[in-house]
């Protein structure tokens, strides 16, 4: 047994390593001290009955974490058709289970209670939101677009140089468009002649 002397000089009768695992109760738990090394001592009988969202689920499936270009991969959980769980996929060699704080939060995505799943629009001039139709929608972004492209378009400067370009319109993109639709996104405004094209990758 191998003891440690005091600053007196005199020879103590507790081991070095008697003294650690005093000081660190986590340690003499561990190294089974008290006689409970798996700490089961801290179960209660609600917490033992308690289990993960993933136990239940009637399947599982693989996706891509929609924000940034890496794609890691997702396993997805679903019992009774709904989403219980979305964690990193261990068997995937781009990011091995893991996932950033905003792809571990991808799951606030489909279940988050702030999530818009109904097109609100305010009419000029008013002061509140109102449902409509998505088709309804997209023909009057489609509609603003062609109208405003045509009305601010710019074929050439006053020397005749040509602009091909419209400055009335902007377009802002988000954090989970992928690199192909990026790519189509910016061949068509290209095409209107937009150029104020930006996008916000932090959220």
């Amino acid at each position: 047994m191998v003891s440690a002397t005091d600053r007196g000089g005199a020879r103590s009768d507790r081991s070095l390593w008697g003294k650690v695992t005093d000081a660190l109760p986590v340690l003499a738990q561990l190294t089974g001290k008290g006689g409970d090394p798996l700490g089961e001592g801290a179960y209660s009988s609600r917490t033992r009955e308690l289990s993960a969202r993933t136990a239940d689920a009637d399947e599982v499936t693989t996706s891509v974490c929609p924000y940034c270009a890496v794609g890691c991969s997702q396993r997805v959980f679903v019992r009774n058709g709904r989403i219980t769980n979305i964690e990193g996929n261990p068997e995937s060699p781009i990011n091995r289970g893991r996932l950033c704080p905003k792809g571990a939060a991808t799951f606030q995505l489909v279940t988050g209670t702030h999530r818009l799943d109904t097109v609100l629009h305010r009419r000029p001039g008013a002061t509140e939101w109102e449902p409509i139709a998505l088709d309804d929608a997209m023909d009057r972004v489609a509609h603003l677009i062609a109208e405003t492209r045509d009305r601010t378009w710019e074929e050439s400067d006053a020397d005749g140089r040509p602009l091909r370009r419209s400055q009335g319109i902007a377009f802002m993109g988000g954090s989970t468009l992928d690199n192909e639709e990026c790519y189509l996104l910016a061949k068509f405004w290209a095409q209107l002649g937009v150029l104020q094209v930006e996008n916000q990758a932090r959220i």
